[in-house]
């Protein structure tokens, strides 16, 4: 492995948290209420949803740390897999991560922002807006970390910030509805009941991200302490911010206006945030809320175009037919797999029909999630005696409570969408035969200096 160039700009602790934030928070804490309140009426177990997806989290987010502390290079599953399990399988989830994992949410999201700025300016044309964000962003990360880092700072600052505000003048101005939040018999059955398992799927979407910092690790400032605060910050602040928002959703939105608003737009997300808005603020803020939202999906594209091209520039770094992806720039950016992710996000933008790949490679990446983090179990038992500055809270439980929850949404993705869940397994099929025909049998990463190959 050539030797890497090192950074001179390392990320902090609040560029990392800021990148974890970011990645989790875009629309979907804005329209899962929707499709919730169609099954679940009870105040207590809809926050619990919001609750038990932030414990998912939450647990996810302490295995991934001490994988990192133990590993500290980036590359996120990438990485971690090749290490653990196989190099094949390593390169399965890059190659999953490279293709649509990033480039397909950051163009979501970038179409998603021009539509939502049009609410607000009739005039603007929504995909030359979404295009126009995404080669800004790629150009401001191509050319510097330090400013890439403190735009991703401030952007994701002012996000936080208005969601802060949203959420205290909603318990200010709102009124309140006619909902309970105390646990009663009727919250627990709903608990219990298939509706709340259905709709923890939807919201488990909500919190993905949190492990986006795992992706820069090898640029993070002393990441064998400070990723895991990345880590675990990152995710905690989102835990409020959404638990907060619900709670602001369903005090000021009465609870037929948000039932029939879903009927209505079924099976399109249905914008409680607008519904909000309008409930709390009158129309005019509710117009509003459209360009806010744009705003705040700035930062969740920046995120994406910051942290996906270190799997690739990673990848590179192993396999000798990507080694023109390794090469760094003299600030220690990988301008070269920036570029390629963001040809693939740009080629997603102006073909737009893609929403259905989003489908089948949530299932391969949940799964490869799930997989990272039944290696902690296998890492443990394999080596011992590796070092590792940080180890899991609450371990074996924490990471137990992540793969039972994560399992089952698997199982039910694999039983209520088994043709995209094939096509997932698919997509698996062609990056193995593409691993096959480009490395050498007894090709296997380097482990980084200090660190052993189990």
């Amino acid at each position: 492995m050539p030797e890497l160039t090192r950074t001179p700009y390392k990320i902090t602790f609040l560029t990392g948290a800021a990148i974890v934030i970011a990645n989790m928070v875009g629309t979907g804490v804005f329209t899962s209420l929707g499709f919730q309140v169609l099954g679940i009426q009870s105040g207590f177990a809809l926050l619990m949803l919001w609750l038990v997806g932030g414990l998912i989290a939450l647990c996810g987010a302490v295995s991934y740390a001490e994988l990192a502390s133990a590993m500290p290079r980036s590359g996120g599953e990438y990485h971690y897999l090749s290490q653990i399990y196989h190099p094949a399988l390593g390169f399965l989830s890059g190659w999953v991560s490279a293709t649509v994992g990033f480039a397909a949410p950051t163009a979501l999201a970038a179409l998603a922002l021009g539509q939502y700025a049009k609410s607000v300016w009739p005039g603007l044309e929504p995909q030359w807006l979404s295009v126009a964000v995404v080669l800004a962003l790629s150009l401001v990360h191509g050319s510097s970390t330090r400013v890439g880092s403190r735009l991703q700072i401030i952007i994701t600052a002012l996000k936080v910030g208005v969601l802060v505000v949203f959420i205290g003048a909603g318990m200010v101005v709102g009124e309140g509805q006619p909902i309970s939040f105390r646990p009663d018999a009727a919250g627990w059955r709903a608990l219990l009941s298939p509706a709340f398992a259905v709709s923890l799927v939807y919201v488990s979407y909500a919190y993905s991200g949190w492990n986006a910092a795992v992706y820069v690790t090898g640029e993070i400032e002393n990441p064998k302490r400070n990723l895991s605060r990345i880590l675990l910050a990152g995710t905690a602040v989102v835990l409020l911010l959404y638990v907060g928002l619900n709670y602001v959703f369903l005090r000021s939105t009465p609870m037929t206006e948000l039932v029939s608003g879903a009927k209505a737009v079924f099976p399109q997300p249905l914008e409680v945030g607008f519904v909000a808005a309008t409930s709390l603020f009158g129309d005019a803020v509710g117009r509003l809320m459209g360009g806010v939202i744009a705003v705040l999906l700035v930062s969740t594209i920046s995120s994406m175009i910051f942290a996906g091209p270190r799997i690739v520039q990673t990848m590179g770094e192993d396999i000798p037919a990507l080694r023109f992806l390794a090469p760094k720039s003299r600030a220690g950016i990988p301008v070269r797999a920036l570029l390629l992710q963001t040809g693939i996000t740009l080629l997603f933008v102006v073909k737009p029909g893609f929403q259905s790949v989003l489908v089948y490679a949530g299932f391969v990446l949940n799964l490869f999630t799930f997989l990272t983090v039944l290696g902690l179990f296998v890492l443990r038992i394999r080596q011992p005696a590796l070092p590792r500055p940080y180890r899991a809270w609450g371990y074996p439980i924490t990471p137990l409570i992540f793969l039972g929850l994560s399992g089952w949404t698997l199982a039910f993705i694999l039983r209520d969408k088994p043709l995209e869940s094939l096509y997932g397994l698919a997509t698996l099929v062609i990056g193995a035969l593409v691993y096959f025909l480009t490395t050498r049998p007894a090709a296997s990463p380097a482990a980084p200096k200090g660190e052993a190959l189990p």
